[in-house]
């Protein structure tokens, strides 16, 4: 039985840059880093990857099973029903989540924002309440009895789309948060979501050295610091464009109900 288990979110749909996580990096798909990272968190006990169903999200599924992770097949729009699905098929007692398209997710850091969980007592646990790293080492982490809580209880389109933010919100989930140093590494992107963000994840994959010596944030940090062009090819790009835009899918969604406030 799996206790903690990381749950990647990974399909070949994106608005801005399909296929995202089959792009390579440094030899290997962008999906292979950051499964080869989530199993090197310290006190989980399996991987796996939340693959929407149908032929269009295939490639994606037998690449996660190539690089070793277990996957579970979802809704495509429901991502929360997604990963109470796969977290209900592992048994698992306690998730990480993570997204496939932060290929420097930190080893290191994810274990300190799960041990808030299983150690410290947390319902709920981030690294970005408010943002104190780099924007692509985020992660969070939460216990099963909340993520089915959520799954059966979840209205908004945003609270469905993007998994947490139910919990975020509930005043009953003890949350904590696992900290950075804030300060200006806080601006950095290191997410793939635009072409700019590919052609700064290669050149910066291209200096880092190859495997678990990389794995840690301070390498590509002192990289990316030392190169200020390195750091403007994706500089001034949104933070949290995509959950701004199911904000707005609220919206219309409580008009539809007839929940609007004048």
């Amino acid at each position: 039985m799996a206790h903690s288990a990381v749950i990647i979110q990974a399909r070949m749909g994106s608005t801005r840059l399909p296929g995202k996580v089959l792009k390579e990096l440094a030899g290997q798909t962008v999906l292979r880093h950051v499964i080869e990272r989530c199993a090197a968190i310290e006190g989980i006990d399996v991987v796996c990857c939340a693959v929407p169903l149908g032929a269009a999200d295939d490639p994606v599924a037998e690449e996660a099973l190539r690089c070793g992770a277990l996957v579970v097949r979802g809704s495509e729009r429901d991502v929360l029903d997604r990963y109470y699905q796969a977290a209900l098929a592992l048994r698992a007692g306690v998730v990480v989540r993570v997204t496939s398209d932060c290929p420097l997710v930190d080893p290191y850091v994810a274990a300190e924002v799960l041990r808030l969980v299983t150690v410290e007592g947390a319902d709920y646990a981030c690294n970005n309440m408010p943002p104190s790293w780099p924007h692509g080492l985020d992660c969070e982490a939460f216990t099963f009895a909340w993520l089915e809580r959520a799954a059966r209880e979840a209205k908004l389109p945003s609270e469905r789309e993007h998994v947490t933010p139910y919990l975020c919100s509930h005043p009953a989930v003890r949350k904590l948060v696992f900290h950075g140093a804030g300060g200006p590494q806080v601006h950095h992107r290191w997410t793939l979501d635009t072409e700019a963000d590919l052609a700064f994840l290669r050149a910066l994959f291209d200096r880092m050295p190859v495997g678990r010596a990389s794995y840690g944030n301070q390498v590509p940090l002192v990289i990316v610091e030392a190169d200020p062009v390195l750091a403007a090819i994706n500089g001034g790009q949104e933070r949290e464009a995509g959950y701004k835009k199911s904000l707005a899918e609220d919206a219309a969604f409580l008009v539809r109900r007839g929940d609007a406030r004048s």
